[in-house]
């Protein structure tokens, strides 16, 4: 079937040689993609709770505290992720023992996307009604009682929004990496689409990674309405 429709993509685009290629791209950039979020919901979900709870008038407000955690989230969220690469490249050596390709590209994309999702989980944390926290204190629960079965359940749908606009912003990021030899979709249209001047490159990866930000965005949309609903 796929060779079969071969030559009227060598219709449509001409000046794509290899669409094997094209192919290896958008698998290499799933995987940037899914191993990045992954551990940026592991380390982002109880930096955001944390902030909450340190924050002023919460659970166990520490301002000093709260205010060395923010910063340092509010520098690494300031700091264009192209440049944020660059800068954690010796960093990157040392973790997974190369500066470039899928492996190269996970630890940035973690740090830089987990300060962002953490600020997500806080201001989701944020909404919910206090109210509801005050009756599980006279209750006599503890925080991580509080946090497990009150604060997380009780913005969940919120919470799945923050991981949906996450994951779209990581494959942002990712098309980035592209041009510092990350691989993915942003690594052929930096190279054959800007550097090799075809212009056919570069509007294939686009729409391909338009089509992934929809799915991401649909599926993360039927999430939130689903426990929305609950």
């Amino acid at each position: 079937m796929i060779t079969s429709q071969l030559p009227l993509l060598h219709t449509l685009f001409p000046n794509i040689d290899d669409w094997g290629e094209m192919g290896q791209a958008c698998i290499d950039t799933l995987l940037m993609l899914g191993g990045s979020l992954v551990l940026t919901v592991i380390i982002g979900l109880p930096l955001g709770v944390l902030l909450f709870l340190t924050g002023k008038g919460q659970l166990h407000a520490m301002p000093k505290l709260y205010g060395v955690l923010a910063l340092v989230v509010n520098v690494l969220r300031s700091v264009p992720f192209i440049i944020l690469m660059i800068v954690l490249m010796p960093l990157t050596y040392v973790l997974v023992g190369t500066k470039l390709g899928i492996r190269g590209a996970i630890p940035p994309l973690v740090i830089g996307a987990a300060p962002f999702f953490a600020r997500l989980v806080e201001t989701s944390l944020r909404e919910v009604e206090q109210g509801v926290i005050e009756a599980s204190q006279a209750m006599g629960a503890t925080t991580w009682q509080i946090v497990r079965h009150v604060l997380l359940p009780e913005a969940r749908a919120s919470l799945w929004a923050g991981v949906t606009v996450t994951a779209v912003a990581l494959v942002g990021y990712t098309a980035m990496g592209g041009a510092i030899g990350s691989g993915g979709l942003g690594d052929l249209a930096y190279r054959y689409g800007y550097l090799s001047y075809k212009s056919d490159y570069m509007v294939v990866t686009v729409l391909l990674l338009i089509v992934l930000v929809q799915i991401l965005q649909m599926l993360g949309d039927r999430i939130v309405a689903h426990y929305s609903r609950r």
